[in-house]
């Protein structure tokens, strides 16, 4: 084992909360090493994120191709074939461009890194196994970046076979012709509506009483549960998954919906039930790191963990489990850690949900809004049906939708379905994080014709005076 080396930070993990960590940290002067044990950018750039939305727009392409071209007076002759081998060719140079992207960003900030896999030796030491043997690593400061993992439900062992996690369903060889998804979150949904576009029958089992339940907008929902259905998506809710089993070729899967049991027999079976934290690994004991009861490493609102010179960021330190709120969190140890004032203090956390049509959301719903004191509220819709762009980009359904203060008119929530709401989300996210009023955006002059125009309709609608819909009367 070589000598330990001296280090102001070490980050472990290069996900999005880790490698902008690591070159924050030295971008502040700090000498900086980073340990991942496999791939630069973690699972979001390689296995997660920048994958699935690669394939989502490829399936998207060929969607409107086959559906909506001929409606435009554009003529395709002949079918048109999927070569899912140079789709995920090319799903893999969109992540190998990102990984490496990542790589030089960490160099060009001179930033060490080291491919291996780390345990804590002591409270202030690594232990990094690497193909090179094993190495001490000694830092005055350690984060934790390490991430999370698939769940697994008794009776569904993930093989990336038969019973595929994200990760695999993401990296498919041959387009299977059913698949089975369990469960209807986010990941199982994009990952369905992915496979459907490309030709594959879906079924998905939700245990509980409706997809997204406690994620998102309930009136969201419902445009999706419209849309799922006009793809052919089959979904059952108030399904459990019992077991799984290979007959044949084929993969059958017992279940119990709405009290009853049912057989249903699909090529494949997708998993998607939820992460859980890889607090597990890494020997945090010897750290003095403690875990919380959701299996969470704790820490405070400057991410310090238990150890005072160890801080935590991203899925690993709890929910929401957002690579952009990992982000958030790199910047804001690396600025601690080099001496600042900074708590963790948000309003929210944006969220986005890729599927057709995308949902996106920012602050709380109405039932938040409720639950938080707030006795009054004024609500307004704004359909994306009246806006002259979507109209024009054939994606009407869906709206947005705006919550406010009865009294004082501030924004508390803004809950998107439609075309782009993963882009529109953002003027929200700020409207809410400034505290910003419906009259703030109402009177915000949004360029025309955009679908950003219906933020502003949607500020109006929600104050009782749009003008691109019937309103309520104004008083």
């Amino acid at each position: 084992m070589s000598q330990a080396n001296n280090y102001d930070v070490c980050v472990v993990g290069s996900g999005p909360g880790g490698y902008v960590c690591a070159i924050k940290c030295a971008q502040l002067g700090l000498k900086t090493v980073i340990v991942e044990k496999e791939k630069m950018g973690g699972v979001c750039l390689n296995v997660g994120c920048i994958p699935s939305k690669a394939m989502i727009s490829a399936a998207q392409f060929l969607h409107r191709a086959q559906h909506d071209a001929s409606d435009m007076g554009i003529e395709i002759q002949g079918d048109i074939v999927v070569n899912l081998p140079k789709l995920k060719k090319w799903k893999d140079s969109v992540c190998d461009r990102m990984s490496m992207g990542v790589n030089q960003l960490l160099k060009g900030n001179k930033v060490d890194i080291i491919i291996g896999e780390a345990d804590f030796f002591s409270e202030q030491e690594v232990e990094v196994k690497s193909s090179k043997g094993k190495e001490k690593i000694k830092a005055k400061n350690i984060v934790i970046a390490t991430g999370s993992r698939p769940i697994e439900i008794p009776g569904f062992k993930i093989d990336e076979k038969s019973v595929l996690s994200s990760t695999g369903a993401l990296d498919l060889e041959q387009l299977p012709k059913k698949m089975i998804t369990i469960g209807g979150g986010y990941i199982g949904l994009e990952i369905s509506t992915y496979l459907c576009k490309l030709g594959v029958e879906v079924e998905v089992l939700e245990a509980g009483p409706a997809m997204l339940s406690g994620v998102v907008d309930k009136d969201c929902v419902k445009v999706i549960e419209r849309k799922l259905k006009k793809l052919g998506v089959k979904v059952h809710l108030n399904a459990f998954a019992k077991s799984v089993s290979k007959k044949g070729k084929s993969t059958e899967v017992v279940a119990e919906i709405k009290g009853k049991k049912e057989t249903l027999i699909a090529d494949k079976v997708l998993l998607t039930v939820g992460r859980k934290a890889n607090s597990d690994q890494m020997n945090f004991k010897k750290a003095k790191v403690n875990i919380d009861s959701n299996g969470f490493i704790a820490i405070d609102k400057q991410c310090r963990t238990s150890n005072n010179k160890i801080f935590a960021i991203g899925d690993i330190a709890g929910q929401p489990m957002l690579a952009h709120k990992a982000s958030h969190e790199g910047v804001l140890v690396a600025e601690v850690i080099h001496g600042a004032n900074r708590v963790y203090d948000v309003k929210g956390v944006p969220a986005v949900i890729f599927t057709d049509p995308e949902i996106a959301s920012m602050g709380m719903t109405e039932e938040e809004c409720k639950q938080a004191g707030y006795e009054k509220l004024k609500v307004g819709k704004f359909p994306f049906a009246a806006n002259g762009k979507a109209v024009s980009l054939m994606e009407t359904d869906g709206f947005i939708k705006i919550i406010a203060d009865h009294k004082t008119n501030v924004i508390l929530g803004v809950h998107i379905v439609g075309p782009e709401a993963s882009n529109l989300i953002s003027e929200a996210a700020l409207a809410v994080e400034m505290g910003a009023t419906l009259e703030d955006l109402a009177l915000t002059i949004h360029p025309h014709p955009t679908l950003g125009e219906a933020m502003m309709e949607a500020a109006e609608a929600t104050l009782g005076h749009a003008i691109h819909m019937i309103n309520r009367p104004i008083r």
